[in-house]
């Protein structure tokens, strides 16, 4: 039977430890937190950007579950908190996992952040949050920084529908497919990409969607934020020149036009005619054809006859 535990906010108890965090040079107490498991968004950058209630979190919390603990130490030393850290990445077994859940169980209050940003997108905490759903344990949500929702903002392409991919495939053929797949997507594709392999997937994704508007957003709330916008093809041509940026990059690519699609439509349909063409008389080609793509039998039956005639 599955275990729930109370989710109102924990008494201190006489001689227990007074969880505290500095802000503008000011010390402040942190509220008692409830048993459960706090996914708690941390600076992407600049570590002004840090909620109260984060902080409040942090320092009340039994333990932090941190991706690089080294990393999230530096942050807690930034705003004086003491939380004990534990480690939690990728790379973290089931049985880590279960010792979590355990704690949670018993009553402790865990928070998770990951080295940057909001935990889960692109980073480890899937398994564990899945974990503690499952025990019908709390799981609160502490938002804060995103860099994908930060590059978009700031982007000047569409906001209304966008669809994160996170990471590309790191080889080109594959990585090209995978773009091929994505270029049918209605909307803004957000992509994240390390700066030693920018400048080609910027090559393949020109070379697979075209003269769509793109944005390389780079150290985003630092000190060298930057944030380029071009056609693919302009931005692919001038990191081909510069070479690999430094920071980490965000990459947002537009949505094709019409036109556009139209055009990767009849690409699309040409491709798979002519390919059918090879092996099958066109009467064949285009019953196959026309089944594959959903298209009306006779508008496919009159572009294979041209691709027949171009052929001959």
């Amino acid at each position: 039977m599955t275990q729930r535990i109370d989710n109102r906010t924990r008494r201190r108890e006489p001689g227990a430890r007074v969880a505290t965090f500095t802000a503008f040079g000011l010390a402040a107490e942190a509220e008692p937190l409830a048993p459960g498991l706090y996914v708690v968004a941390t600076p992407i950058g600049n570590l002004r950007d840090m909620s109260f209630r984060a902080l409040s979190v942090l320092a009340a919390a039994d333990a932090i579950l941190a991706e690089d603990t080294r990393v999230t130490k530096t942050l807690l030393a930034h705003y004086g908190i003491t939380t004990p850290l534990v480690a939690y990445h990728e790379h973290s077994n089931e049985a880590v996992r279960e010792r979590m859940v355990h704690r949670i169980r018993e009553g402790q209050a865990l928070a998770l952040v990951s080295d940057a940003g909001t935990p889960l997108v692109s980073d480890p905490g899937y398994k564990l949050v899945q974990a503690a759903i499952e025990e019908g344990l709390p799981v609160t949500p502490i938002p804060g920084p995103s860099a994908v929702l930060t590059a978009l903002v700031a982007s000047g392409l569409p906001t209304d529908r966008f669809f994160f991919e996170g990471f590309l495939p790191p080889k080109s053929a594959a990585r090209r497919a995978r773009l091929a797949e994505l270029a049918a997507i209605p909307g803004t594709l957000m992509l994240f990409e390390g700066p030693h392999r920018l400048p080609e997937m910027l090559a393949d994704a020109a070379a697979v969607l075209g003269e769509r508007q793109a944005v390389v957003a780079r150290e985003l709330t630092k000190m060298f934020e930057t944030i380029r916008r071009g056609t693919l093809p302009e931005l692919a041509a001038q990191f081909a020149e510069e070479g690999p940026p430094k920071g980490e990059i965000v990459v947002l690519i537009g949505e094709a036009s019409r036109e556009m699609h139209a055009a990767e439509a009849d690409a699309a349909l040409d491709g798979r005619l002519t390919a059918a063409l090879e092996h099958h008389s066109i009467k064949d080609a285009t019953a196959l054809v026309a089944a594959e793509l959903g298209l009306p039998k006779r508008e496919v039956y009159a572009r294979a006859l041209e691709l027949a005639k171009r052929n001959t």
